[in-house]
C-alpha cells in the first residue's frame, strides 16, 4: 500500500495477484492487505491535506496530471506487460487503456490551466430594487474534499488507480484514496507509485494521494470513519455498490457515492430472426460477450 509518502505492507492477510491465462498465483510480490486503521491513516492525511492542495495555483495542479501521465508512459512495457499477466487483456487492447488514461490525464489537465470549469459569475447588487434591494450573488465551483475511488476490474489502467475518476478529482483539486482492485495488484502499484513519487517530487502536500489494499469489510468500516470525506466514485459489482450507498447514507452526513454497477441487460430473440439468421445472431452474441474479457 501506499499511504502518504510511505510504502507500508498491510498485517492483515497476504495477497498475490492471480494470472487468469495459466489458473496460477503470481509468486512475486506477495502484497499485504491493510487494516481499518490503515484506511483511517489514509482517509486523515487526505484531509489534512486537502485546504493546501485546493489552494494550489491551477497551473501548479495541472503540471501534477501531467507529470503524472508522463511518468506511466515512461513505465513502457513493463507496465503493460504485468497488466497482461494479471488481466489476460490483449496487450493491444491494454496500450489502448493505458492511452486512454494519459489521455485524460491530460485533458483534465488543459482543463485546469484555462480555469473555465470554475464558471465564476456575479450578479451585480440591486440596492433600488422594490420591494427589497438584492444583495450582491456570487458563484463559482469548489472542491468539495477528499474522494474515495474503487477501482474496476475490468479496465486495469482507465479506470483504476490513475483512471478517470481519480484524475477528475485531482483535477477539482481534491485528495484521493484509491482502493486498488484485487485483480490487478501488481498493476495498480505501479501506477500507484508514479503518482507517489510525482508529488513528492513536487513537494504536494502528504495525502494528496494514498492507495490502499483491504478487503470489503475493512474497507466499509473505514468509510464509516472517514468523517472529511466528501464523495465516493465506483465501477464494479451491483451489490458492492449497493453497500457503499448504505454506508454513505448512513454516515452522520451522508455523502454521495456515484456508482456504476453491473447489470443485466435482457436480449429477445424472435421466433422470425432466429429462423432467418439464428447462426448469425448466436455468432455476434458470442463475439460481444467475450471481447476484452481477458
Amino acid at each position: 500500500m501506499l499511504i502518504g509518502q510511505q510504502a507500508v505492507h498491510g498485517a492483515d492477510r497476504a495477497l498475490r495477484a492471480f494470472n487468469p491465462s495459466t489458473g496460477k498465483e503470481i509468486d512475486t510480490p506477495v502484497f499485504g492487505s491493510g487494516t481499518v486503521e490503515d484506511v483511517s491513516r489514509a482517509c486523515e492525511l487526505a484531509a489534512r491535506a486537502f485546504d493546501a492542495y485546493r489552494h494550489l495555483p491551477l497551473s501548479q495542479r495541472a503540471e501534477f496530471l501531467e507529470r503524472i501521465a508522463d511518468g506511466i508512459t515512461a513505465l513502457g512495457d513493463a507496465l503493460i506487460e504485468r497488466a497482461h499477466a494479471e488481466s489476460g487483456l490483449p496487450k493491444a487492447r491494454l496500450e489502448g487503456d493505458r492511452a486512454r488514461t494519459t489521455g485524460q490525464l491530460k485533458l483534465f489537465a488543459n482543463e485546469v490551466r484555462a480555469g473555465q470549469w470554475l464558471t465564476a459569475t456575479l450578479d451585480s447588487p440591486l440596492p433600488e430594487r422594490k420591494p427589497l434591494p438584492r444583495s450582491d450573488l456570487r458563484m463559482q465551483k469548489i472542491p468539495v474534499g477528499p474522494v474515495a475511488v474503487f477501482g474496476a476490474s475490468n479496465f486495469p489502467l482507465a479506470f483504476s488507480v490513475a483512471g478517470g475518476d481519480t484524475a477528475a478529482a485531482l483535477a477539482a483539486g481534491c485528495p484521493v484514496v484509491v482502493k486498488a482492485h484485487r485483480a490487478h495488484l501488481g498493476t495498480s502499484e505501479m501506477v500507484g507509485r508514479v503518482i507517489q513519487r510525482v508529488a513528492a517530487e513536487m513537494n504536494l502536500p502528504e495525502g494528496v494521494f494514498s492507495m490502499i489494499v483491504v478487503t470489503g469489510q475493512h474497507g466499509r468500516r473505514g468509510a464509516r470513519r472517514a468523517s472529511r470525506h466528501q464523495g465516493g466514485r465506483l465501477h464494479g459489482l451491483g451489490a458492492s455498490g449497493t453497500s457503499l450507498m448504505k454506508v454513505a447514507a448512513n454516515r452522520p452526513e451522508p455523502i454521495p457515492v456515484y456508482a456504476e454497477m453491473s447489470s443485466i441487460n435482457p436480449v429477445f430473440l424472435l421466433p422470425v430472426a432466429v429462423a432467418a439468421r439464428g447462426e448469425a445472431i448466436a455468432r455476434g452474441f458470442v463475439d460481444s460477450l467475450a471481447l476484452g474479457a481477458g
